[in-house]
């Protein structure tokens, strides 16, 4: 039997473990994948300080992006019905919803799933086979499991700057609260998700995205990949109030139509509040893990009589979009600019890295 080298959390703030695992043989209606590139994103690195209550001792990895190794019985195509076989280029939905939870039957939000199954977020080496994160040399589908084959001529590469951000954002902005054409939208957030977000909102036929971020090398990262027409750094301003008046001024001086939090700190929740125009939108995508309270001033959301709209997760159908999305994206901006990569062995440093935002994103390679 082969093995595979895996990326394993055993414990919370602990440096992770790079083990070997027996490469099972292909499940019914599933298939194992060797996945050449796994995203680092920040809720990895949120798991690994135990942020979040997850099972271990664990594979990471929860986006990524491999080749068919091979196929279960049942399973000889894609979500589309394309026929797969080895060596064919995937990509895969990281989670799978229960279909019988009250969210999933009644409410129609297999997002907000009770007993969601996620690749390396929920399902422990002891408890799954030990490959069942991104983070590895090959990865055990299960039956269930979104798979979408990549369309020929997209690069690897520029796929996984988005891997996780892309579908979030989809679904934050195709179910939760769309871009409409010729409206500005403001991004709060230069890391991948607000740069998601900018770069779909651009696709989307806004008239004006305005990213505010920082530091200056994420903003300088950014337009050199042609993502949003106007970046002002907030994070190393001396005077962020500054900062907050030339997005009003960019917008016009009423803020504005949209405007999307991606940044993950709650701090920045009162000051989105204020660049959206009277009557415009804020949608609070970045608040995926706790990161504590924050003051807001109830009046700005009433004076200003916004719609308020969060946004949770990603299903199956938003990763199967961002992939058809992927030949317009990789046309319209160099997506493969955004990524850095890393030998699975070098793990410690991506994520050191990812940590200390020196980094756009970073993808390991195996």
């Amino acid at each position: 039997m082969s093995v595979g080298r895996a990326v394993v959390l055993t414990e919370f703030g602990r440096p992770l473990e790079l083990r070997k695992f027996p490469v099972p043989p292909a499940p019914e209606g599933g298939m194992i994948v060797a996945s050449r590139y796994g995203g680092v994103c920040g809720t990895d690195l949120h798991l690994q300080q135990g942020h979040l209550e997850v099972p271990t001792p664990l594979v990471l990895g929860h986006e990524g992006l491999g080749t068919v190794h091979e196929l279960g019985a049942r399973a000889g195509t894609d979500v589309h019905g394309t026929p797969l076989r080895p060596g064919d280029t995937v990509m895969w939905a990281s989670s799978i919803a229960c279909g019988s939870c009250v969210p999933c039957r009644i409410h129609r939000e297999p997002t907000l799933c009770e007993y969601r199954r996620t690749y390396g977020v929920n399902r422990p080496t002891d408890q799954e086979p030990g490959l069942s994160g991104s983070w590895a040399e090959y990865i055990c589908l299960r039956p269930g499991t979104t798979v979408v084959k990549v369309p020929d001529g997209v690069d690897p590469v520029a796929a996984m700057s988005f891997a996780c951000a892309g579908p979030t954002m989809v679904h934050a902005l195709y179910e939760r609260r769309p871009v409409r054409v010729g409206e500005t939208v403001v991004v709060q957030g230069s890391g991948p998700v607000g740069l998601a977000a900018a770069a779909l909102a651009q696709l989307s036929g806004a008239a004006r995205v305005i990213l505010v971020g920082g530091p200056g090398k994420r903003l300088a990262t950014a337009a050199e990949a042609r993502v949003g027409d106007h970046h002002v750094n907030i994070v190393e301003a001396a005077d962020p109030s500054a900062a907050l008046a030339e997005v009003m001024e960019l917008t016009g001086g009423r803020g504005a139509d949209l405007v999307i939090e991606a940044t993950g700190a709650p701090a920045a929740i009162d000051q989105g509040l204020r660049l959206a125009r009277r009557g415009g939108s804020y949608l609070v995508v970045g608040q995926y893990t706790d990161s504590g309270d924050t003051t807001i001033n109830p009046h700005q959301i009433v004076h200003r009589q916004l719609d308020v709209v969060g946004s949770w997760a990603f299903t199956g159908a938003h990763l199967v979009q961002y992939v058809a999305l992927l030949p317009a994206l990789v046309r319209r901006f160099d997506l493969a600019r955004l990524v850095t990569s890393y030998p699975l062995e070098d793990h410690g440093r991506a994520l050191a890295d990812v940590a200390a935002g020196a980094v756009m994103k970073a993808v390991l390679v195996s």
